[in-house]
């Protein structure tokens, strides 16, 4: 249907109403982070007792995140300032979203209530409190933190039907009126985390809300976007990643981020992980190489804008492995059948993860193995 051959004013109301019905029907849900086969294969390999599942789970269990007990901390203003200072909230903020999708998770692994309502009351305080965030790392923030709240946010909206309509609602305006604003334009100059974060927060958003703007608008600044967070700025065709030469936490932050992005968009049929030719993984398997030990070839690079130009390859942070390969070496090997050793070598080495931090987190229970959905359009 087309609305060039609508005739008058009624009918083109029509068209806009169909055309909105049928880009909210593109949308698989839940589709975040995790697809409904994908939870399903998890939930049957902790019921059989599989290992590295049981492991991991078992630690998703007795973390912090996981408790009952957990009382959410809201602030109707929030500020990050530059390397978190001030902190007025934001490791509230921060340590919330980590909890809000903990107990989502448990709720979609376990079926027990008690964990979808507890995720509910924590995504209910903030959207209920929160008035703004701010101050100079208010984007980094949203795109670290925001798309933990959305995931949470997408599984309970799939897979529970406790959270009233009305308080989603209020959840979808503070993505809408606090979150999107502060993250639309990213920021191009910046470090390519930056960017990296702002798009898996903005992708994920655009699930959550059926919103077919938000998410080709992180899709094509991934493809194509003119700061350092695109593919093509953030790697060179070896790999090298336009942070190798500031430090290897910041590095792999970005990659994370962007594979974040990636397995959103997998999820609903768009091939990021493959974009210029596969690219992603070649930034992944530079950086597990490295960061396990190996050498790698290094040239200067000067960043979008000039901005930043690191002449030599940094070794801080070196062999701090970051909990996220799991999730890549997962599409990569068992989704498309391709070689990616230093990954692997990566992702065995942080089996299972144990703390909170990085993808997600619990990447080894969400993502080992995991073959669905294994084939997209």
């Amino acid at each position: 249907m087309s609305a060039r051959f609508c005739i008058t004013p009624i009918r083109c109301l029509l068209c806009v109403f169909l055309f909105s019905t049928l880009a909210k029907a593109n949308f698989t849900h839940p589709g975040v982070a995790h697809s409904q086969d994908s939870l399903d294969f998890v939930r049957r390999m902790i019921a059989e007792e599989k290992q590295p599942w049981k492991q991991a789970w078992e630690e998703l269990e007795d973390s912090r995140f996981a408790s009952l007990a957990w009382k959410p901390q809201p602030y109707p203003h929030v500020e990050r300032g530059s390397y978190n200072n001030p902190n007025i909230g934001s490791s509230d903020f921060t340590s919330d979203g980590s909890a809000a999708y903990t107990h989502a998770l448990q709720w979609t692994l376990s079926g027990e209530a008690a964990h979808a309502k507890k995720a509910a009351e924590i995504l209910d305080a903030w959207s209920s409190t929160l008035e703004s965030i701010s101050n100079k790392d208010a984007r980094l923030l949203v795109g670290m933190s925001g798309h933990q709240f959305v995931n949470a946010a997408e599984l309970l909206k799939h897979t529970w039907d406790g959270w009233p309509e009305s308080n989603q609602q209020q959840f979808s305006r503070m993505l809408r009126e606090i979150f999107y604003p502060i993250i639309q334009d990213f920021y191009p100059s910046a470090n390519g985390n930056w960017d990296a974060s702002m798009m898996q927060t903005m992708i994920a958003m655009g699930v959550y809300l059926d919103d077919q703007e938000y998410f080709d608008r992180a899709v094509d600044y991934y493809r194509k976007g003119q700061g350092n967070g695109a593919i093509r700025n953030y790697f060179k065709e070896s790999g090298q990643c336009q942070e190798s030469g500031r430090d290897q936490g910041h590095t792999q932050m970005g990659l994370e981020f962007l594979a974040n992005t990636a397995e959103t968009a997998w999820l609903q049929g768009v091939d990021l992980y493959g974009e210029a030719d596969n690219r992603l993984l070649k930034g992944f398997e530079y950086t597990a190489k490295y960061n396990l030990g190996e050498e790698v070839p290094y040239e200067p690079y000067k960043s979008f804008e000039g901005r930043y130009h690191y002449k030599k390859i940094s070794d801080d942070s070196r062999g701090r492995l970051r909990k996220m390969y799991e999730k890549v070496y997962n599409h990569y090997h068992n989704r498309r059948s391709l070689d990616a050793p230093w990954t692997k070598k990566a992702a065995l080495k942080n089996r299972p993860e144990s703390r909170a931090g990085g993808c997600l987190p619990w990447c080894t229970l969400m993502y080992a193995n995991n073959p669905g959905p294994a084939v997209q359009n």
